[in-house]
């Protein structure tokens, strides 16, 4: 099973898009699979179900930032720059395939409100749109780290 499919069967479980992306994305660098998931809990649904930056995209950045290959004072400087280089491209990327990062724009509906939440569910959006965004968000990070 590829990591795009590990992360969608993930987010079919019941984990959210920020956790199923960085779950599976973070455990290819040594990262333990439930830390993983808790560490992207709060990210689903644009950010604590608030339907700004999608959770697609934050769990893939909290991937992306764990490819950086050093922390240490004296490198950390030129690696983030990296790193931001890369979070950049990925977001264009993310955008260009997807039409924006922010979850209220890809799903068409506000789920931070109790009546966009429940169109969302009522619509199969959770079901139909959102697998299809966890798998362009962990194929970009592949995409783009190497």
């Amino acid at each position: 099973m590829g990591l795009a499919d590990l992360a969608v069967q993930r987010f079919e479980q019941g984990y959210s898009c920020s956790q199923a992306v960085f779950s599976a994305c973070a455990e290819t660098r040594g990262v333990d699979r439930d830390l993983a998931l808790r560490l992207g809990a709060g990210f689903s649904g644009g950010l604590g179900r608030t339907a700004q930056t999608c959770g697609c995209v934050t769990g893939a950045i909290m991937a992306i930032g764990l490819a950086q290959r050093s922390v240490t004072p004296e490198e950390n400087r030129a690696e983030k720059d990296k790193t931001c280089e890369t979070v950049r491209r990925f977001l264009g990327e993310f955008t260009a395939r997807n039409g924006s990062t922010v979850c209220r724009d890809l799903l068409g509906c506000d789920i931070g409100t109790p009546e966009g939440y429940e169109h969302a569910r009522q619509s199969g959006l959770f079901k139909t749109r959102c697998p299809q965004l966890v798998r362009d968000a962990v194929q970009l990070v592949g995409s783009v780290l190497t």
